[in-house]
């Protein structure tokens, strides 16, 4: 099976996120199939941009054909990020007449859903399968998160675009679970809907005793292993600092628990974190470390050097529709309790019963439940770590998931 899949934001293990597509197409290249992902030459989410010298860059990692289609930078949401996703759509449409391997299966899954239109051409005139993968809702998400109006030009256009996809798709995938009552009032066939979600590569979290560890890393290893020493509960946070994140909730709570052994490593970047340090000394907080990001192969080492793992989000209608953060895997995996202030269709963390949930932006419920599982006996955080190990195993990796993929294009 030829297989070409879009993907603005794709990266890989050596470029950082986005990783799906990546862990998706190399597990069905070592299954035989032939797999090429199409992604723009820059995007915000990724650690390391490709080098590119012409419209159309091919490299080959893990097996995988990649193109890197030509496109201009941007610093935030704006004008030169709208350029941005104009250009690589433009580069598509330049595409369809000089594929070298007809493909069988085209998959559209850029976040924001003008790539069905090129797909659409491609996959017609190769007489392929299309399949529009779902991420978050668009134009849903910027309306409601990014409070743009229904009738701004991009949003109508953005409306369109979905709207064409659940018409013209033979398959649509989604990872959020709870989306197919919205897709049906757009013009979707319950027919051709299925939920997969996020998962994790568990090849990951086999790392070897004998492998070598940076210096830094090491060194946070052991602030961690000192705090725990001296009777403190740890908690981590990794990842972006961002609004959605609600971090500012996490340190009203941690503010609530001053007189408590508690200390929290918020480990990543992000537009908010310079703010949050400075919230953090108004609240007089001295048992919060904010920590650089780390690269995704020590994720493993440093999840599982912590009590507990934290993740939080704003509350926002949007929600409802659920979650499948990668987060949440990765915290699954390293076999430790969750602690999650989420509102959402789904709760993942209740599903796997691995930790304890509360209301978003709630910092008092945020609070017990931080002091509540603080005084949890080892035995008891331990089934809930190993319950979400358990779960991640068998719902989440991402070889299980690549093989259902399939399965539901050939059905």
């Amino acid at each position: 099976m030829n297989i070409f899949y879009i993907n603005h934001y794709a990266g890989s293990l050596k470029h950082g996120m986005e990783f799906r597509p990546f862990y998706l197409s190399r597990d069905w290249t070592k299954q035989g199939h032939n797999v090429t992902v199409v992604a723009a030459s820059y995007a915000h989410v990724r650690s390391n941009q490709p080098k590119v010298s012409k419209i159309f860059t091919h490299e080959i990692i893990d097996g995988i054909n990649y193109i890197w289609c030509k496109t201009p930078t941007y610093k935030a949401n704006g004008t030169k990020r709208f350029l941005n996703m104009l250009v690589f759509v433009t580069r598509l449409f330049q595409l369809i007449f000089t594929l070298n391997n007809k493909p069988s299966v085209v998959i559209a899954s850029s976040t924001y859903p003008l790539d069905i239109f090129p797909a659409y051409l491609i996959a017609k005139r190769y007489k392929a399968k299309l399949i529009f993968e779902v991420h978050d809702l668009w134009p849903l998400s910027p309306i409601e998160i990014g409070k743009m109006s229904k009738w701004h030009p991009f949003i109508i256009l953005i409306q369109a675009a979905e709207d064409f996809a659940y018409k013209h798709s033979n398959l649509v995938i989604s990872i959020l679970p709870k989306t197919l009552d919205y897709m049906k009032t757009r013009g979707l066939n319950s027919n051709k809907f299925i939920h997969i979600p996020n998962g994790i590569d568990l090849t990951e979290w086999n790392i070897s005793s004998n492998e070598t560890i940076p210096s830094d890393i090491r060194a946070l290893q052991l602030r961690i292993k000192r705090d725990q020493h001296n009777g403190f509960f740890t908690i981590s946070y990794l990842g972006s600092h961002g609004p959605t994140n609600a971090l500012t909730n996490l340190i009203e709570s941690i503010a609530l628990l001053k007189n408590k052994k508690i200390s929290v490593y918020l480990i990543g970047g992000g537009p908010e974190k310079n703010s949050l340090i400075a919230f953090a000394k108004t609240k007089n907080l001295e048992n919060i470390y904010f920590e650089n990001p780390i690269p995704k192969k020590y994720v493993p080492i440093i999840s599982n050097s912590f009590d507990a793992n934290y993740i939080g989000l704003q509350k926002q209608p949007l929600f409802k529709f659920g979650i499948s953060p990668n987060k949440m895997m990765d915290y699954m995996a390293a076999g430790k309790p969750i602690i999650s202030a989420i509102e959402s269709g789904n709760n993942p963390v209740l599903e796997a019963n691995c930790g304890l949930s509360v209301a978003a932006e709630d910092p008092k419920q945020l609070a017990e439940a931080i002091d509540k599982l603080s005084q949890l006996s080892e035995d008891e955080r331990m089934k809930m770590g190993e319950n979400g190990r358990r779960h991640v195993y068998k719902e989440h990796d991402y070889t299980v998931l690549a093989k259902k993929f399939l399965e539901s294009i050939k059905s």
